[in-house]
């Protein structure tokens, strides 16, 4: 079912009157719709929060992880097309920002543009993943590896009944990344490129290069946090409100 791909978090408009604007977010590798919680508190009341929820985690636990992005995005494309109309802003933080490229694209096709695509802690498409690659690593050399970019506690290594099971979704999602090249058009949706200086994964200096993939406005916000400073209360409102600036109430997409 198309409500499966995404779950809506927090109470959205007040009073059960009908949102005016809509964010669909898409977390990093492995991440579930609740790595958005923080956004909920900092998004004005009239703003309807919808967080992609893949196969393999929340409560799609039970079914196989995609490991190949063009299924991932047929999936979210119907989703959201099957939604009641709304102005949109589409927001991607790591995987979720290919996710986020492709699936502008493909709802662009359908005459259901964003009014922006945001792109966060993820390298333009023009630097594609090279080996080694971080899907073929062993459990424990993923742990670490998670662990260094700060994707999870070090006292959580230990407690394999959490960390073990959630490895097999953040692998599958490592792996559509990796696999994931560049495609030969790109979109005339705005681009915000967002990124953390001090990300141990990412470039920084890089993230200007999102401009080649947009025919539309480019924008770029640098924040310090590391590879998860999306999630930050601060962090989160300070983007929120950037992204918000795109109600329809605003001139929209001032970039």
């Amino acid at each position: 079912m198309t409500a499966d791909w995404l779950m809506k978090l927090g109470a959205g408009s007040p009073g059960g009157s009908r949102a005016r604007f809509r964010l669909l977010a898409l977390p990093h590798a492995g991440g579930w719709p609740s790595a958005f919680r923080s956004w909920r508190r900092v998004l004005p009341p009239d703003v309807e929060l919808l967080v992609a929820q893949l196969p393999g985690r929340g409560t799609r636990m039970d079914e196989p992880p995609l490991r190949r992005v063009e299924p991932l995005v047929e999936g979210l494309t119907r989703a959201v097309a099957a939604l009641e109309p709304l102005p949109y802003v589409i927001l991607g933080h790591s995987f979720g920002s290919v996710l986020g490229y492709e699936l502008t694209k493909a709802l662009e096709r359908k005459g259901l543009p964003p009014r922006l695509l945001a792109v966060s802690a993820r390298q333009p498409p023009c630097f594609p993943s090279e080996a080694p690659f971080a899907h073929r690593r062993t459990d424990d050399q993923l742990l670490a590896h998670l662990v260094e970019m700060g994707g999870i506690s070090p006292e959580l290594i230990s407690r394999t009944d959490l960390v073990r099971g959630a490895l097999t979704a953040i692998r599958a999602d490592l792996e559509a990344m990796e696999t994931y090249r560049r495609p030969l058009s790109g979109t005339a949706v705005p681009i915000l490129s967002l990124g953390a200086v001090d990300d141990p994964v990412v470039i920084a200096e890089r993230l200007h290069l999102w401009s080649l993939e947009t025919t539309g406005p480019f924008d770029r916000l640098m924040f310090t946090g590391g590879h998860f400073y999306l999630y930050a209360p601060g962090t989160a409102a300070s983007v929120a409100r950037r992204l918000t600036n795109s109600l329809p109430s605003v001139d929209p997409l001032t970039l």
